[in-house]
This record gives C-alpha cells, structure tokens and sequence, in this order.
C-alpha cells in the first residue's frame, strides 16, 4: 500500500535481484534439441532478458517484472527496470540475451567474494546514479537479507536506496506473489531506506491462495 515514504521521488527505478541460471530450467532452455519458441529464440539471436529469467525463475521473477513495467517511472533516458547480473553488473530488463551470455552469467559466482561481480555492480550502479536526477528514488525488488548486493549498492545510490517493506519476512514465491497482486489491482508497495534495523522482521500473514496463468514460453 501507498504511503508517504513512497511521496518525495518523482521518478523510481526498480532494481531486480537475479535469477539462477544453473538450475534445470536453464539447462532446458539452452539444450540444442528445445523446440519451444524461447528456446529457440535464446538459440538463434537472442531473447529478452525479462522471459529469459522469469523462465528460469518462475513466479517471483515474474511478479518482479509485472511489478516493475507497472510502476517504473523513470527519468527520460533512462531505463525504468534493470536486472542485477553475475558478470555486467546492472543490464536493462529488455536487454537480449543469448546462450553464450547464459554461459558467461553461470561462470561468475554471485557473491561477495566475486571480484568480477562487485566491480560489475559497482561500475554500473555509479553510472545509473550519474544518469538520474535529484528526486530518483532506487528500489531493490530483492533480498536485502544478506550483503551479496546491498553492500554495493548501498555504496553506490546511499540514501536513495529502497526497498518494499513488505517483502520483510516474505519466501521468495510469497513476494513473486505480492508483486503479482499489485500489478494487477495498480496498488503500490510501501518504500523504505535500507537499514539493518528494518531489514529483518516476523513473518507476516499468508496470502490467500491463488493460481497464476503460466506464459506460453
């Protein structure tokens, strides 16, 4: 729900957590005999980022994309969604992707510990930063759990770094779900600053069950 904290930034630019892409749907999606339509897409020039990993993902990569292209609102050339990745730091949700970058992204741990992967983050979360304006607010849809990004980030955006509060407590398919919810009804979350005091809390009420229609990959 909206509230105040969300009154202050004209523009927002959401900032989507990975999707693993060592899992066996990645493995599917790149196999030489997948004659589904993404597959073949991956295979032969490339996909968007946004299907790749919401394929890969399922429901909470997908709630975070519906999330995003619901309520992006970014400053002029600038793009409203970008996906945090192993190895090129920040990529535009609608970036195209192929086999060879689902390689190079699987090579790259996402860690802390990754040299390649923080200076990736780093370089391209200075350079977004360099690209907004004054009143841009930048939202994780995301863990803020542990350090794996948010060091980073917080490094790089400071202050204007945000994230739902009510993803606190939350399973990843329960946020997936959450964000799926309010894309469709147009209701908004509820922004606050990254801080460790507000980064970890109960578990909040279970959603109501509901079945989503699966994409026809």
């Amino acid at each position: 729900m909206q509230s105040p904290m969300n009154a202050p930034a004209d523009s927002c630019i959401f900032l989507l957590s990975p999707a693993s892409v060592h899992g066996k749907r990645a493995q599917l999606l790149c196999r030489e005999a997948a004659a589904f339509p993404l597959a073949q897409r991956v295979r032969e020039g490339g996909a968007p980022l946004a299907d790749v990993f919401s394929f890969v993902s399922g429901l909470y990569f997908r709630g975070k994309v519906a999330y995003a292209r619901a309520f992006g609102r970014a400053p002029a050339g600038v793009p409203g969604a970008c996906v945090i990745t192993s190895s090129r730091g920040l990529v535009d949700l609608d970036a195209t992707v192929t086999r060879n970058d689902l390689a190079e992204f699987a090579a790259v741990p996402i860690s802390s510990e990754s040299r390649r992967f923080c200076e990736a983050l780093e370089a391209s979360a200075r350079g977004l930063r360099s690209r907004m304006d004054g009143r841009t607010r930048v939202v994780l849809l995301g863990s803020v759990a542990t350090g794996k990004y948010i060091d980073t980030l917080v490094q790089a955006f400071g202050e204007r770094l945000h994230y739902p509060v009510e993803f606190v407590g939350r399973g990843d398919m329960s946020r997936g779900s959450l964000m799926l919810r309010c894309a469709e009804s147009g209701t908004e979350l509820t922004y606050v600053p990254v801080d460790e005091r507000s980064r970890h809390g109960p578990r909040p009420p279970r959603l109501e069950p509901r079945r989503w229609p699966k994409p026809a990959w």
